[in-house]
């Protein structure tokens, strides 16, 4: 019974990864910087309307905040677009000499394995 409760969790798991995946190359986000641009500006546009819709769905009170009596927010200088590019290059950089490393760690492993047999 535990080995096919772990087997469930895995293919739960695996499935929402490969969700996570289709969705993320669905909107745009593995395309080009351009396109990651306009996924998140979709997001944008469309998450206040979401939130609002789901808390008077759900029968929560949203409360607003006067603004005068909260400091200003501090500004950053931060792209989320450009850090996700970023994200992307890097591993897919790591992904792509993997074979190559596999190959010169296996041959650094089977050199010391030789050196101890001698």
């Amino acid at each position: 019974t535990v080995a096919a409760f772990d087997s469930f969790r895995f293919v739960i798991k695996g499935s929402l990864a490969g969700a996570a995946v289709y969705v993320a190359y669905d909107q745009g986000l593995l395309g080009s910087g351009t396109q990651g641009a306009e996924a998140l500006r979709k997001a944008r546009a469309a998450l206040p309307p979401a939130i609002q819709e789901w808390t008077s769905y759900m029968g929560w009170e949203v409360r607003t905040v006067q603004t005068n009596t909260l400091p200003p927010t501090p500004k950053f200088d931060f792209s989320p677009s450009d850090s996700w590019n970023k994200g992307v290059q890097t591993v897919m950089s790591a992904l792509s000499v993997a074979p190559t490393r596999a190959c010169e760690y296996t041959v650094e492993g089977w050199k010391y394995v030789k050196d101890l047999v001698k």
